[in-house]
């Protein structure tokens, strides 16, 4: 699986000042790594000042006792990334923090703006000066340039960005969480020994021992002061909750928009075994992606679930790099095949997407080498087709095989002796949820907002 989720947020405003806030970010930081490999950052308000830290690298790498201790506060925000606009440097890492006329300001984000250079340019022209390559700094600068109140200030900046951002931002005295009119990102509410929390997955809540209040709706600013909680409502847009955070993103703990995400992967994979049925001796999952909806496979086609791929769990980030030769080298390096359990076997084979086509085609032979009679690889999300301009790494279309490649063309080079995808009837039907509040555009072409002629990683490294 080679797509990449663009960040993790965790914020709390705390009932009092509290010496450990930064730690329970840091905890919280672990449960949303999955959002971000490449740099991680916390920053506090003491109700005077800001302090943070940040690096490159995961949560642990980055943060140590001594750091740690030394961010306490009242209010805190942090952030892990991977990088969908903007090189992976020190500079691009957040939270940002920035001195303007109010102050200072901490800001977080998580998806992706599609007007962003525009913007840029423009502010550029007028005298601004950048100092990182990602699109967050955007939205810090129109809020910075503002000379309003802050709350006004964000008004004014969502009525000029166009796309996905599920925003925190940390003035010394307040907290507050922005989810786009389109909610394509999730990020929810909830409380915490008399604190509040915001998260981009509930399942952060989990690991901190807070409990789960709301999802935010589309389009809410949320604000956390002294006084409580105040809500603001952004001008209405079709809802489009990024289907994918069903699909791979969102760790299968999690609730977004009242949705389970493992009951969601298993409905996937009952419904796939029902789409796409096979003779098979065994059911292997691709671990962790295709987890959970092998098991809603095995339970509705009744062959039993085998472990037949074992994942390495202590590669570290080197092997998440996006590069062809590390993801070669990834995929044996990640996934050990149990040739006792495979050997002579027919193998239902149930992963979460194809994406290039290459991992998947490794896989098969693996098991092929192991001695699996045959294969039938089983994807629980029909072809991804089309580009994200929305807070996900996807390659360019030219490089997403299904967008090129029918699906005997795809089974031949992977492979496999049968290929079956899950269709996106079936993939709206395992959320629950319906066609019209969901962003499906990897999959039809169906952009809830106009998009770039074609997405740029490096969009200002590259000008």
């Amino acid at each position: 699986m080679a797509l990449k989720e663009a960040c993790g947020l965790l914020g709390i405003f705390s009932s009092s000042f509290d010496k450990t806030i930064a730690k329970t970010v840091y905890y919280g930081l672990f449960a949303l790594q999955h959002r971000g490999q490449e740099s991680a950052g916390i920053a506090v308000s003491d109700t005077n000042s800001i302090r943070h830290h940040k690096g490159l690298g995961l949560v642990s790498e980055v943060f140590d006792e001594d750091e740690l201790e030394k961010l306490c506060g009242k209010i805190a925000i942090g952030h892990v990334r991977y990088s969908t606009t903007g090189s992976n440097v020190f500079s691009n890492a957040q939270p940002l923090v920035i001195r303007y006329h109010s102050g200072e300001l901490a800001v977080a984000h998580n998806g992706n703006l599609v007007n962003a250079l525009e913007i840029r340019e423009r502010l550029e022209k007028n005298g601004l000066m950048f100092h990182t390559t990602t699109d967050s700094e955007v939205i810090a600068a129109l809020i910075a340039r503002s000379q309003t109140n802050l709350i006004d200030s964000i008004f004014s900046c969502v009525k000029q960005i166009h796309g996905a951002y599920s925003l925190l931002l940390m003035s010394k005295d307040q907290l507050i969480a922005v989810r786009d009119p389109h909610g394509f990102r999730p990020l929810c509410l909830g409380s915490y020994n008399g604190s509040y929390v915001v998260a981009s997955e509930s399942a952060a809540f989990n690991t901190i021992g807070a409990t789960f209040i709301r999802d935010l709706k589309p389009g809410e600013i949320l604000l956390i002061d002294d006084s409580g909680l105040k809500s603001y409502e952004l001008p209405k847009s079709k809802r489009s909750l990024c289907v994918f955070e069903f699909v791979y993103f969102a760790r299968p703990d999690s609730t977004i928009d009242g949705v389970s995400v493992y009951l969601a992967r298993y409905r996937a994979g009952a419904i796939l075994a029902e789409q796409h049925p096979a003779e098979a001796d065994l059911v292997v999952a691709v671990p962790d992606s295709g987890s959970v909806a092998a098991i809603g496979f095995s339970d509705q086609s009744k062959i039993p679930l085998g472990m037949g791929l074992i994942k390495n769990r202590y590669i570290g980030r080197t092997f998440i790099e996006p590069s062809e030769r590390m993801r070669n080298l990834g995929v044996r390096l990640k996934l050990s095949p149990l040739k006792e359990l495979i050997d002579g076997k027919r193998v239902v084979l149930v992963d979460d997407s194809i994406v290039r086509g290459t991992t998947m085609g490794q896989i098969v032979k693996m098991l092929r080498d192991c001695g699996a009679k045959e294969i039938h690889v089983r994807i629980s999300s029909p072809p991804i087709t089309h580009s994200c301009y929305f807070g996900i790494d996807t390659s360019t279309k030219r490089e997403l095989i299904a967008s090129r490649f029918d699906a005997e063309s795809i089974r031949q080079f992977i492979g496999a002796d049968s290929l079956g995808y899950l269709n996106l009837e079936g993939l709206i039907e395992a959320t629950g949820l319906t066609e019209k509040e969901l962003c499906l555009a990897c999959f039809n072409g169906d952009y809830p907002v106009m998009t770039p002629m074609e997405g740029k990683k490096y969009l200002f490294e590259k000008r």
